[in-house]
């Protein structure tokens, strides 16, 4: 493992066990060229994922990029941290389950609303806002609409 810091490639670990929940195994790292230490994460990878573009290309996943996705819908809201990792933990596990190498973006974007829409409602609007392309105020209003459903839009105030 090189070394975040100084670059350097002979480090050592000095400590390694199971995270919480059991999904990586977390090692703490020393760096003998610049005495620096760090941490990393090791996680099985079942299968090597493709994500297919709208566009047609073909990338490969990141769960990195699907947990700042998350985060960036999270931010200041109160969800504590352990519980967005077990929802990208299992949102992985589920996109590695499907028994695809492909899998289209469409598929993880829903994926993660439905996972959203579970832990927290302002995360699950903002990530919608972005996946669904809002382009103005109607296209929240008609998508909160549908959240709260027909029968629970309030009445409109008499002037």
């Amino acid at each position: 493992m090189r070394c975040p810091f100084c670059g350097n490639e002979d480090t050592q670990v000095k400590d390694s066990r199971p995270t919480e929940d059991r999904s990586a195994i977390r090692r703490r790292r020393f760096c003998p060229g610049c005495a620096a230490r760090f941490t990393t994460f090791e996680r099985v990878q079942l299968r090597e994922l493709i994500v297919l573009k709208r566009s047609g290309r073909r990338v490969p996943f990141e769960r990195d990029k699907l947990q700042r996705s998350i985060d960036i819908a999270l931010r200041k809201r109160p969800v504590e941290p352990d519980r967005v990792e077990r929802m990208v933990n299992g949102l992985v596990r589920r996109l590695e389950s499907l028994g695809e190498s492909e899998v289209e973006t469409d598929a993880i974007g829903e994926l993660v609303m439905d996972a959203l829409s579970n832990l927290d409602q302002v995360a699950y609007v903002r990530y919608a806002s972005v996946y669904r392309n809002f382009r103005e105020a109607q296209d929240f209003e008609n998508f909160l609409s549908t959240l709260q459903g027909d029968e629970e839009k309030p009445a409109p105030l008499d002037d």
